[in-house]
């Protein structure tokens, strides 16, 4: 009887081994993910798929650490906020990865020393810090379009004024639980620098280093809008946040003529063209007092 040549009876026998292995086998097992982390982005959430690049652990796991820290950029923590949140990494050191617990945004400044340069109407900003559009005590709003959010180039201050910003926003909701947030306009440009007509609306002739911000009045129909006449403006509600900032330490807190609104003579002045919006002005080593 006649045999298969050897090669062929091999290539048989593979072939066999083969079939056998894929009916036995058919696939890799399923691996359940790490616990709070996601095996599958839903769409449009925005959640994290498999794990963490570092750059972005790394920028995470900061604001894990500075979220709870000292000052008011950590108020709020914990929180649903307005304008988005934000996942933040577990800091423990475990390797548990995403927790999957949202922040306000808040939370996700980029704190940096900042340093006011020169005077308030000639000067410049050094290491600003942007404040977000929007967070869960307050809201901005360009004075020029008079719409919301303000433009990001818009809102940039020393990290000692928005640590002030945080902490009177921060009182006023506690204050008044349910009531409007604090409607916060132009701070200074990234860099500082001329604040002018060039740039909208009349321009300003201060917020060129990072200690200026404008805040509106609070309405009477508690919208989240730029008061058009004084008539629309909450007097109880605006002094009360004359008396906030100057016990945060404000340099100056200039309000409107038509405001009636009063404060200590050396620091509550009156200006015109500010009878829809305060104006406060931080020294350069002021911060919000405990």
């Amino acid at each position: 009887m006649t045999q298969p040549p050897p090669h062929r009876f091999a290539a048989r026998h593979l072939l066999i081994v083969v079939l056998a292995a894929l009916l036995l086998f058919p696939g890799a097992p399923h691996r359940d993910p790490p616990p709070g982390v996601p095996d599958r982005d839903p769409a449009g959430s925005g959640a994290p798929t498999g794990r963490v690049a570092q750059p972005e652990k790394r920028m995470l796991a900061a604001v894990h650490r500075g979220a709870g820290g000292s000052g008011a950029g950590g108020s709020g923590a914990g929180g649903s906020g307005a304008g988005g949140s934000a996942v933040r990494v577990d800091g423990s050191g475990s390797g548990a990865g995403v927790t999957g617990r949202r922040w306000p945004p808040e939370a996700m400044i980029e704190w940096r020393r900042s340093r006011a340069g020169g005077k308030p109407n000639h000067g410049r900003l050094l290491g600003g810090v942007k404040l977000p559009a929007a967070g869960t005590h307050f809201v901005t709003v360009d004075p020029v379009t008079e719409t919301s959010p303000n433009r990001a180039w818009r809102r940039y201050g020393t990290d000692r004024l928005l640590r002030v910003l945080l902490a009177v926003a921060g009182e006023h909701a506690a204050a008044h639980p349910g009531a409007a947030r604090l409607v916060i306009g132009d701070l200074s440009r990234p860099h500082g620098g001329r604040f002018g007509p060039e740039y909208g609306g009349d321009g300003h002739r201060s917020h060129q280093n990072g200690l200026d911000a404008d805040v509106y009045y609070p309405r009477r129909d508690g919208l989240e809008r730029i008061p058009r006449r004084v008539g629309q403006v909450d007097r109880r509600l605006a002094q009360e946040l004359v008396d906030r900032f100057v016990r945060a330490g404000a340099q100056y807190v200039f309000v409107g003529p038509r405001t009636g609104l009063r404060g200590p003579a050396k620091v509550v002045m009156t200006l015109a063209n500010h009878d829809d919006h305060l104006h406060v002005r931080i020294g350069p080593g002021a911060g919000a007092r405990r």
